[in-house]
């Protein structure tokens, strides 16, 4: 029952297929969008009956919705700037409008009551015209007037003073006073509303007049710190916050562009020096401004669009401006290192924004992705170039790598590792490379271009070796598009595979292991936006597969090429052929009985190639095993796969007899014991062995005759074939008749041999 439950709930919160299906993130918060969307209920529903594994899946599961989420949001910010600000500049200028509005409404206001207020007044005269004599009246009114003309007039000259002074704060409070007053005259109606009006509309001149003495102000070039935040938060505190907000971006963008003209007259050249000040000076001015934005105007979302938008618009301009006089030329020189430190410079002081809502990245992404790809294919053309002019003159001897450069220093060379000279230079500008890539990889997330130009230029090395063997398919039929020197030794071609298959399965994962996921020093600080390491790992292991499977065409190719020269002459002709197994019942004598000399021919190259894998594989007997296994089944699968030879032994003029059955038998058991003896006997080759003297023994019975009546046991293949061993190695000795001569066997030596 507990299984049963387990395994439902599993079910209903996914599989791992399902969990990593390629959903689009809406489908993906689906569930948490409904309005009866209960938390704890759910994560109660859901992990009550999950065991540890399934507990980690869906954990994982949620953080990767937490980060696309994350993702989705930063797009839609990035995506609806221009919209953001455009609305809120359209809603400062409502509130202006408003605000004209009101104040409109107000002095009408004030009108109706004066005139209601004077009808009143006018009416009272009337009717107390005998209790109030005209001389009371107006020492009455006379006194009121004067005492409020008198704060009108002493108001408006002292805030005249203020404002010709340029005291800012005193102004501020004068205008502050001013409103204060209005407004209570306006609510005890103790001013008429002509006078009322006036001082309204002059307190409104007032302040613009202010606003644009602090709008004059935070534009002067002279106007910086803290001087440029006051009067920014001033011209807030009059309403036009909109203005001040922009008025203060504008005024750090100057600054920078003249810091900026300063800084290019001062360099005599545009090198990673130039990129490290400009870089420095750019991306510290767009904090300054980040942070003066809020401490003036807080993080209103309106104005953290603005700013948002600002500041890529800078950043933008400083990577036009970086890649113009810095990136473009070190690209089309290729030089990968000079563009890497720029890069990394950038990146570092990028990063520094994040914390306050900045993500630049994408911009310098934009921007310097290109010429950063063009630097690395330039880099990776000059390492396939120089790796075949050092193949054209590459005698092919092993020796260990020499110390002292920059690649060796920082990633050694094992001692016990021997390379030919164009495979240690190319080890050598792979690992320089991929040394100056790995910043430009994790600085601009480039998703392994550096890698799988690696591979490229490596399968174009393997294309280099595989040229180099004598008779190789590509160098008939191109001649002309790779110049090497040919390994015509076996030992020679033999170093052909060291050099891949050390490059292959050491060198070059090494160098790799920098940029790779989790690899080299990056393991405390992985990339931004990598997967988990379950994920990497897979990545990482089809990549190597990837070289893997270049060394692979390089032993194929040595295999058909040794197979070939075993199969055919100079000339063209087929030795394999079965003639030499169809001729042998036309006969009278009795043959000797011993391998054919085409298999006697394979036995003695296994033997050469097997003491020189021994020499140059130290450590690596797999891949000799494989190497000799491979070419034992390349002889054998061609005689399987013949066609010719098959139809005419099976139904050609001259069929198959006892003895040619005999003689194939025996060649058969033969590779079967030598290949034993070298421990390169796959299962694949002595099924296909079995197979094809089965096929041989069908051939003989299709005649006519019982084949099993006249060949030997069993047991007499093997000895014969272990006599043949032991002669072609000069380990015979049969005995009392001394050594023979291992050239011309006879049928009765190996009579008198197995008869002892």
């Amino acid at each position: 029952m507990e299984a049963r439950t387990r395994g439902s709930t599993s079910s209903s919160i996914g599989g791992s297929e399902e969990l990593e299906a390629n959903l689009t993130l809406s489908d993906r918060l689906k569930v948490f969008k409904g309005s009866t969307f209960d938390p704890e209920a759910y994560v109660t529903s859901k992990c009550q009956h999950m065991n540890e594994k399934e507990t980690k899946h869906l954990t994982s599961y949620l953080v990767e919705l937490k980060k696309a989420s994350a993702e989705e949001m930063r797009k839609s910010v990035y995506a609806n700037y221009a919209a953001f600000i455009r609305t809120s500049k359209e809603i400062s200028a409502l509130e202006g409008q408003l605000l004209s509005m009101r104040n409109l409404l107000s002095a009408q206001a004030a009108l109706v009551h004066g005139l209601a207020d004077g009808v009143h007044i006018s009416s009272l005269c009337a009717d107390d015209a005998d209790d109030l004599t005209d001389q009371d009246l107006y020492n009455m009114d006379s006194k009121q007037l004067s005492k409020i003309e008198t704060w009108v007039v002493e108001f408006f000259d002292r805030l005249e003073v203020l404002l010709a002074e340029k005291r800012v704060d005193e102004s501020m409070a004068a205008l502050e006073e001013g409103r204060r007053v209005a407004m209570e005259a306006q609510e005890q109606r103790t001013l008429s509303p002509s006078t009322l009006l006036s001082l309204n509309n002059e307190i409104k001149a007032k302040r613009q007049e202010l606003a644009d003495q602090l709008a004059e102000a935070i534009g002067q070039p002279s106007t910086r710190g803290g001087e440029l935040r006051s009067a920014v938060l001033s011209l807030k505190k009059l309403g036009d916050g909109s203005r001040a907000h922009t008025l203060l971006l504008k005024s750090y963008e100057r600054r920078l562009q003249a810091n900026i003209q300063s800084l290019r007259g001062s360099n005599t050249s545009y090198g990673v020096a130039f990129a490290a000040a400009l870089s420095q000076l750019v991306f510290s001015t767009i904090a300054q401004a980040a942070s003066d934005s809020l401490a003036v105007v807080g993080e209103d979302p309106s104005y953290s669009s603005e700013l948002v938008t600002w500041a890529v618009k800078q950043a933008e301009s400083f990577a036009l401006l970086l890649k113009r006089h810095t990136l473009a030329s070190s690209a089309a020189a290729g030089s990968l290192r000079v563009t890497a430190e720029c890069i990394q410079l950038c990146a570092s002081h990028c990063s520094s924004l994040e914390s306050r809502g900045l993500a630049l990245s994408p911009v310098l992404l934009k921007h310097f992705r290109p010429g950063v790809e063009q630097a690395l294919t330039g880099n990776l053309k000059r390492i396939e170039q120089s790796s075949a002019a050092l193949a054209a003159s590459d005698d092919w001897s092993l020796a260990y790598t020499p110390t002292g450069s920059r690649a060796s220093s920082s990633t050694p060379t094992a001692p016990h590792l021997k390379l030919s000279i164009s495979a240690q230079r190319f080890n050598s500008m792979v690992q320089e490379f991929l040394e100056d890539a790995g910043p430009l990889d994790e600085a601009l997330q480039l998703d392994g271009i550096a890698l799988d130009g690696v591979l490229q230029v490596f399968n174009a090395y393997v294309d280099l070796l595989i040229n180099a063997l004598p008779g190789s398919a590509e160098n008939e039929e191109n001649p002309v598009h790779r110049i090497v020197r040919i390994a015509e030794t076996e030992s020679q071609q033999t170093a052909l595979l060291v050099n891949a298959l050390l490059l292959a399965d050491e060198l070059i994962p090494r160098s790799a292991s920098r940029i790779l996921p989790q690899g080299g020093t990056n393991q405390s600080t992985p990339r931004r936006g990598a997967s988990s390491d379950r994920q990497n790992r897979p990545e990482q292991r089809e990549w190597k597969k990837k070289l893997q499977r270049s060394v692979d065409r390089l032993r194929d190719s040595f295999c058909r090429q040794h197979a070939l020269e075993l199969i055919f002459t100079e000339e063209g002709e087929v030795r394999l052929s079965s003639e030499i197994y169809i001729l042998m019942d036309e006969t009278t004598e009795e043959p000797e009985w011993f391998p054919s000399p085409i298999f006697q021919e394979l036995f003695a190259k296994l033997t050469r190639i097997s003491t020189i894998v021994s020499d140059m594989f130290v450590g690596r007997e797999r891949f000799a095993t494989i190497l000799l296994m491979r070419l034992t089944e390349t002889v054998i699968l061609w005689i399987s796969d013949d066609q010719s030879f098959w139809e005419e032994m099976e139904t050609g003029d001259k069929p198959l007899g006892p003895l040619g059955l005999q003689q194939f038998y025996l060649d058969m058991e033969f590779v079967m014991i030598f290949a034993s003896q070298g421990r390169y006997l796959s299962r694949n080759l002595h099924q296909v062995i079995k197979n094809i003297i089965a096929r041989a023994i069908e051939a003989v019975s299709a005649t006519g005759l019982d084949p099993y009546t006249t060949l030997p046991e069993e047991e007499w293949f093997a000895e014969v074939a272990q006599i043949a061993i032991k002669m072609l190695t000069g380990k015979g000795n049969f005995g009392g008749h001394g050594e023979r001569d291992v050239t011309s066997p006879s049928v009765s030596s190996a009579k008198s041999y197995t008869s002892n």
